[in-house]
């Protein structure tokens, strides 16, 4: 099953600007910040070379690109969180989609390699690997997506035909072809599936249970046959 969404509501379902969460992801590990900030020294040791060899002042553009520069650790996971986003705003529609897991399996990912020495002085490869979950997910429609995430503890509660719920995303307004769709919700366990947090939780649970109430308010339909007579 899946549900139309206005404008509105997908934008809020989906921000421009990076939440806590996403923040969160692209913060990375230490080495990453240490990165981060290592782009920050050199650059604000740039412009004070550029500022000593030319005898520049410190005007309101050098000022600004300072300010920039040195903050680069802090502000560098909100942009590409942001992008990221981005790339998911450029569809034009988006629907709720309510399905259920129809199978789900275990893979390793590839994520890097270290070369290194034994003691016999012989050239050593390391391989990196991580297991994935994957997930396999449709409706009584014959639609059905799949969707790879790191392995967490967590998921060992998942098994087929439970419910399932994430955000789709389209750009022909009936939806009849997806093109994207976000990370995957599990009510039952109050389970995340993902890689990335696409999603501000408060209002994808909010347009999820606002669902499952209307459609425990609405009266079954009567058989046509029966209407007619």
């Amino acid at each position: 099953m899946i549900v139309p969404l206005t404008r509105q509501k997908f934008d809020q379902l989906v921000p421009l600007i990076a939440t806590g969460p996403q923040y969160k992801y692209y913060w990375g590990k230490f080495s990453n910040f240490l990165q981060r900030l290592l782009v920050s020294v050199v650059a604000v040791s740039v412009i004070l070379l550029i500022r000593a060899v030319f005898g520049l002042q410190f005007g309101p553009i050098m000022f600004f690109l300072g300010v920039i520069g040195a903050l680069f650790w802090l502000w560098y996971p909100v942009f590409q969180a942001s992008v990221r986003n981005a790339k998911s705003r450029r569809y034009k529609y988006s629907g709720f989609f309510r399905g259920r897991i129809l199978d789900w399996w275990i893979t390793d990912r590839l994520i890097g390699k270290q070369e290194t020495v034994n003691s016999k002085g012989e050239l050593v490869i390391i391989e990196n690997r991580e297991k994935r979950i994957n997930l396999e997910v449709g409706d009584d429609t014959g639609f059905s997506v799949e969707l790879e995430a790191p392995l967490r503890p967590a998921h060992k509660v998942i098994a087929r035909g439970q419910i399932a719920e994430m955000i789709v995303m389209s750009n022909r307004p009936d939806l009849s072809s997806i093109d994207d769709f976000t990370e995957v919700y599990i009510p039952s366990h109050d389970l995340w599936v993902n890689d990335y947090p696409y999603v501000r939780q408060d209002f994808f649970n909010e347009v999820s249970r606002r669902l499952r109430q209307d459609r425990q308010e609405r009266p079954p339909r009567r058989r046509r046959r029966q209407y007619d007579e």
